[in-house]
């Protein structure tokens, strides 16, 4: 909104030159993530007194481990503060008629209401069972199918010559034919916006566990959005890099530096000890938004990379599940994995860091596959 307002005025007045910085995509990512944060750092004491006002507090299982149950009452469902200082930086700096930003945000929109409905679910039923499986997941499997048929059948946001070509880490995509058919890509977004969505949701168990490897993703990806889409005096980072050209993906470089700004902004209430919860309204839209950045760039198996602890806590929680039915036996003390190390006698703050330097280092691994072609 703020980038189709000031621009224009750059060439219109000559005072106003200099907002032709505005044109830059680096520019208005670092404006999107200080507004996002600033944003936040004044906006979440304020949450924070309203909901312990009206007593949304978080309900916390009771199988869990029982340093667990003094956070019984926390605040909860401060993710919904995350997707407001998301949502509204992206609009103001990125430019809102382009459809990758469009869809980012619609992405992130539906999965929120998705995740408030079953947070408020979980308190008023004081239990933490919530929304039924199934409809939770048919809703978001619903809105998933929308976003990726969009993206690869309905518009012309992905170029013809590359719309089902997968590009693999240490592959060279202009060199590789690696292709599915068009049903298939479309099927294979969904399950990764899906799946990212309630990976990030299993991780978020602790303090801060969940913002960090997020916030450390979205900057990955701002990395990846920019040089996918990014053409500097002429010059393709993409076809420099071997990575697949996608015109106007660029933008969501926007989209990725508002989730920075609101996940650090988040991180300082809720680091251990929270004084808030981010909540399903939180986690599950957060995790759709990476999918999606995944999706958009064809970063799909990459994002396995970087986001590797949130596969680890999806697996994690696949092998318990399929070990007990099986054998009747369980591999870790308790899934998701975060828990296991703590009834192993990690204190809570260990645990959360450690994912955090792990993660950090995945990010870099990823990274590094740019130029291991």
């Amino acid at each position: 909104m703020l980038y189709t307002l000031l621009y224009p005025l750059s060439t219109k007045i000559a005072a106003l030159s200099w907002l032709n910085v505005l044109r830059y995509t680096s520019t208005r990512a670092i404006a999107a993530t200080l507004t996002a944060l600033f944003l936040s750092l004044v906006l979440y004491p304020w949450f924070i007194r309203t909901l312990q006002k009206i007593q949304l507090g978080q309900v916390v299982r009771d199988d869990g481990p029982e340093s667990h149950l003094s956070k019984r009452g926390t605040p909860t469902m401060g993710g919904s503060l995350i997707l407001f200082t998301l949502i509204i930086p992206t609009i103001l700096w990125a430019d809102i008629r382009n459809p990758f930003v469009l869809m980012a945000t619609l992405t992130t929109a539906g999965y929120g209401v998705i995740g408030f409905l079953d947070d408020f679910m979980k308190i008023r039923k004081k239990h933490s069972g919530g929304m039924p499986g199934k409809v939770k997941f048919a809703l978001q499997f619903l809105i998933a199918t929308g976003v990726s048929f969009y993206v690869y059948q309905g518009s012309e946001m992905m170029p013809e010559h590359i719309r089902y070509k997968l590009a693999l880490p240490l592959l060279d995509f202009y060199e590789s034919d690696l292709a599915l058919p068009a049903l298939v890509y479309v099927v294979f977004g969904v399950f990764v916006i899906v799946g990212a969505s309630n990976a990030v949701n299993l991780t978020d168990g602790l303090d801060g566990l969940a913002i960090g490897p997020v916030i450390i993703s979205a900057a990955t990806f701002l990395i990846l959005t920019y040089a996918a889409g990014t053409l500097i005096a002429g010059f393709d980072i993409a076809r420099y890099l071997h990575i697949p050209h996608i015109p106007g993906v660029g933008e969501l470089a926007i989209y990725c530096g508002a989730m920075i700004g609101a996940g650090i902004g988040f991180l300082w209430y809720n680091t251990y000890p929270a004084s808030v919860f981010m909540g399903d309204v939180g986690s599950l839209p957060l995790g759709a938004g990476l999918g999606f950045l995944a999706v958009a760039t064809k970063n799909e198996f990459t994002l396995l990379i970087v986001g590797g602890i949130f596969a680890l806590e999806t697996v994690s929680v696949i092998v318990q599940v399929l070990s007990f039915k099986l054998t009747g036996k369980r591999v870790f003390k308790m899934a998701p994995i975060h828990h296991h190390f703590e009834l192993k006698g990690w204190a809570e703050p260990k645990v959360i860091v450690r994912f955090w330097i792990i993660s950090f280092a995945l990010a870099l691994i990823a990274l590094a596959t740019l130029k291991l072609r």
